[in-house]
């Protein structure tokens, strides 16, 4: 038997953060060492950062990550280490990676695959590598296969992986025995499932052991990387690591036998069918493989670890997702804390529960130490020290606050106070009657008449909201915090929100989930919550509330839905048009199919109302504070869902529902 220890770690890293980046790395590359790691793999642009943007264009950002690069050259020595950079090479910019061997530089491979679609912008910086092509003048680059002491080393860097015409069959086909994957696959609901298949695939079919590992965190403020790292042989995962760690770092690793893998690609490959390799594409490089340790070839499927077996599982990466983005969000930008205007509704107290949440997980996993030594603005403005508990940490951090009108009710303030109460944040309550009434009379005198709601229901309405914002951002400046805005993906959709009100913040946690999950998320926080923490009852409260603004007189009893259109319905409609790019008329025929219990004609004028209000607010969206991408239904127009501020408005093709919907 031909016995390796293979490493994969997760880095959770910053753009440009040099010395912390490379700091990261050297810390995890030592860690592997002692574990016995004769091959690590690192992520995808680990050395700069994935998402340093236009910056990619600045030779100086290249010439400091090819530096560091060749700095991490000691840290290596007795090991081979792949780590992700970008590259200038020839009038061109390349995602590359980096093959470190024993202290020394044993080639470059290049990505042949951009991430064109969706968050990713690759082709804007990088150019993709011609498969076949190397150079071997200076340093080996291009499409290399390493011959470390006999064992062969090939790359499918990210999306190499997920094509139909992978690099993976033609490594196999020149004889590779590991394939490396570094990646920096942003986090969605459901998305590690795939991982798992491409992994367990290339491992399958081409016959060698494979090696998965991913970035970590919140890297640069809207992407969120869940930190998966995978090692698969033959077909099987024989280790994973945990994924959404608040840790800088996370290594698996695993033994696998590489003769093994040789004997199943005996027998599986057609002997006549062989991808000739470039020329001088092979990289042979003299290398003592460390002794792995006593460990056996893993055989096994690693286990699912604590709350992956569970069966709430969107509920609890929705959870965990959210509150390591939060964590790195606060900490990368060092912020005091948070802010939380509480309306005592769902979309605020959501997003409070998850800024509590934030600091219990983290705690429970890196302990009070830690996490103080993380975030020091938030210890040093609250007074904290290492003897904190957990509520102390949250009163300090985190500050809510209720702005009352005349037109808000005794339900929404108990449940607002109930919220704050039950995650442990500072608790403030003030009314903004008085500047409500001040800006009425003022606009009142100057148009010459008294403003009413039946001719003026919507500036009425607005200018209530308006109002909470100057003293909230007081709040937030007061505290050196982030104001955490709480509009939802439903509402951005149709821009039932006020601009300059219920958007203020500076971040905005929630605007990429639509407000039935997080109803739901609500819900189940209050009966089963996360694992290892459990039930939330305060939330019975907020739960018990139905949705509504609370901008009307009480006499018209306003709601949300009754404003809009139901929740569900409304957001059947959203994925419809803006996932699936139907339009209108295609739209009604697939949502009406969907909710038989609704009248076709009434699902028809949602369906007219939904876009005429989807084309009037892209100008909203442009403007929300940024949010976490959490799934591939974001409607964020600066990372994924792109629309223009001025269009037809659907006119034409809205004429034709009407049409139909009258011949009925």
């Amino acid at each position: 038997m031909k016995l390796i220890r293979l490493g994969s770690a997760s880095v959770n890293q910053t753009p440009m953060d040099w010395d912390g980046n490379r700091r990261r790395i050297e810390a995890v590359i030592a860690d592997a060492r002692q574990s016995g790691v004769g091959l690590l793999c690192l992520p995808e642009l680990c050395v700069s950062g994935y998402g340093c943007e236009d910056m990619f264009f600045s030779t100086g950002v290249q010439q400091a990550a090819y530096e560091n690069m060749l700095a991490l050259r000691p840290a290596t020595e007795g090991m081979a280490v792949a780590v992700g950079l970008p590259v200038f090479y020839d009038s061109a910019l390349y995602n590359a990676c980096a093959l470190l061997v024993d202290g020394e530089l044993a080639g470059i491979v290049c990505k042949q695959f951009l991430a064109t679609d969706g968050i990713h912008y690759e082709s804007r910086w990088f150019r993709r590598w011609t498969p076949g092509v190397v150079s071997m003048l200076g340093d080996p680059i291009g499409d290399l296969l390493f011959d470390l002491g006999g064992v062969r080393v090939g790359f499918e860097i990210c999306r190499d992986a997920w094509v139909a015409d992978r690099s993976g069959p033609g490594l196999a086909q020149r004889g590779a025995d590991i394939i490396l994957n570094p990646s920096a696959s942003h986090f969605a609901f459901g998305k590690q499932q795939t991982r798992q298949r491409i992994v367990i695939e290339g491992s399958r079919a081409q016959c060698v052991s494979y090696v998965h590992c991913n970035l970590l965190g919140n890297e640069s403020g809207r992407s969120v990387y869940d930190g998966d790292t995978i090692i698969a042989s033959g077909g099987k995962i024989v280790a994973s690591g945990p994924r959404l760690s608040f840790a800088d770092y996370v290594l698996t690793t695993a033994v696998v036998d590489i003769d093994a893998v040789r004997r199943s690609r005996a027998q599986s490959f057609d002997a006549g069918v062989t991808r000739p390799l470039p020329p001088d594409g092979l990289v042979q490089w003299s290398f003592a493989w460390p002794d792995p340790g006593a460990d056996a070839p893993d055989e096994h499927c690693a286990p699912p670890t604590n709350w992956e077996a569970g069966p709430d599982h969107k509920e609890e990466e929705f959870t965990r997702a959210v509150s390591l983005a939060l964590f790195d969000y606060l900490r990368k930008s060092r912020a005091n804390g948070f802010v939380v205007s509480l309306s005592g509704g769902a979309d605020s107290s959501a997003v409070a529960v998850l800024s509590a949440m934030m600091a219990r997980l983290a705690v429970d996993e890196l302990g009070m130490p830690e996490v103080l030594e993380r975030i020091q603005s938030v210890a040093a403005a609250a007074g904290l020290d290492e003897s904190a508990s957990v509520e102390q940490l949250v009163a300090g951090l985190l500050a809510c606050v209720y702005q009352a009108t005349e037109n808000s009710s005794d339900e929404t303030l108990n449940s607002a106070r109930a919220v704050a109460e039950g995650v442990g944040a500072a608790f403030l309550d003030w009314s903004v009657d008085e500047l409500v009434k001040g800006y009425v009379s003022t606009v009142s005198k100057s148009v010459g008449r008294e403003l009413t709601w039946e001719q003026d229901d919507i500036a009425l309405q607005n200018i209530q909201a308006r109002a909470r914002g100057p003293a909230v951002w007081m709040l937030a400046n007061l505290r050196g915090a982030l104001l955490l805005a709480t509009s939802n993906r439903s509402e951005a959709a149709v821009g039932y929100a006020t601009m300059d009100g219920d958007t203020c913040g500076g971040l905005s946690p929630v605007a990429g989930i639509d407000k039935a999950f997080l109803r739901r998320w609500l819900q189940w926080m209050e009966q089963v919550g996360p694992h290892g923490v459990g039930p939330q009852p305060y939330l019975k409260a907020v739960n018990g509330l139905e949705p509504t603004a609370e901008l009307r007189p009480a006499d018209q009893d306003q709601t949300d839905e009754g404003d809009l259109m139901p929740y569900p319905v409304l957001d059947a409609i959203e994925r419809s048009a803006m996932r699936d790019k139907r339009l209108p008329l295609e739209a009604f025929r697939a949502v009406a199919a969907q909710f038989p219990e609704h009248d076709r004609t009434q699902v028809g004028r949602w369906v007219i109302r939904f876009f005429q209000l989807w084309s009037r607010n892209q100008w909203k969206r442009e403007r929300y504070a940024p949010s976490f991408h959490l799934d591939d239904e974001n409607l964020d127009p600066k990372s994924w869902c792109r629309f223009p501020l001025l269009s037809s408005g659907y006119e034409k093709e809205l004429a034709e529902l009407e049409m139909l919907l009258s011949n009925k």
